[in-house]
């Protein structure tokens, strides 16, 4: 049996001098504009309404607003306690306001 044991490594270096660079051409155009950085916070479309329209819109309403539009909405930590809890829905002139907010921040 073989008590020595031998290991060769082979590696490519490239030569490229430090000055050489690579060009990319970027559309942003075609890029998804569905990124998280692209996204309103809920903080954001409630000034944007308030300073639009006049109306203070709750997260509630918000998230209301964005289900119907088939947005991804965050997990609620605020559930309530009981099964058959009373939960308001948003009025109608809100919702307006809000489908508005989504537009202005190209969420929808």
């Amino acid at each position: 049996m073989d008590k020595d044991t031998h290991v060769e490594t082979v590696v490519l270096l490239s030569q490229l001098k430090p000055d050489d660079t690579i060009e990319i051409d970027l559309d942003l155009d075609e890029l998804d504009a569905t990124s998280a950085e692209l996204k309103a916070t809920y903080q954001e479309i409630k000034e944007y309404v308030l300073n639009e329209f006049g109306l203070k819109v709750s997260n509630l309403y918000i998230s209301q607003v964005k289900r119907k539009c088939g947005l991804e909405v965050g997990e609620n930590y605020n559930l309530p306690r009981s099964v058959n809890t009373r939960v308001p829905q948003c009025p109608k002139e809100k919702e307006d306001a809000i489908r508005s907010a989504l537009k202005y921040f190209a969420m929808i």
